[in-house]
């Protein structure tokens, strides 16, 4: 097992994000997996690269995802960033997340990166989270 649960779990961790009715209306609903083609909105979420560890033993496959999630804005400070990043990391820390395949065993955030951008005035809060899933 390596890469399987990929989708189900993007998946689900966009659904869980994008039902949460605060961080809608911190983003109206601006969660994304790529940067919009088009003039980005002023803040929004960006479900982002990934690496995943085949974590399989001899109960069943498995896989650990190293992933990031992202807040992007433009707004005047690093205050309304933070404010939807902590509400991410609130949603993710242990979330009963319902995968359309395979389940998730644990989800735990990692660590967090907040900056400029040089030559820009977004600031981007990268967040790191580990999740287990199996099979």
């Amino acid at each position: 097992m390596s890469y399987q649960l990929a989708p189900a779990l993007q998946s689900a961790i966009y659904q869980h994000l994008s039902a949460d009715a605060t961080l809608s209306a911190l983003l109206g609903g601006a969660i994304y997996d790529a940067i919009p083609p088009a003039t980005p909105p002023a803040t929004y979420v960006l479900i982002g690269p990934e690496e995943v560890m085949d974590a399989s033993d001899k109960t069943g496959h498995g896989a650990e995802h190293k992933l990031i999630i992202s807040v992007l804005t433009n707004a005047t400070g690093f205050l309304p960033a933070k404010d939807i990043a902590a509400r991410i990391a609130e949603l993710l820390d242990a979330p009963a997340l319902a995968l359309s395949r395979g389940r998730l065993v644990a989800m735990w955030f990692d660590r967090a990166e907040a900056r400029k951008i040089e030559g820009d005035q977004t600031r981007r809060i990268d967040l790191r989270f580990r999740a287990r899933v199996e099979d």
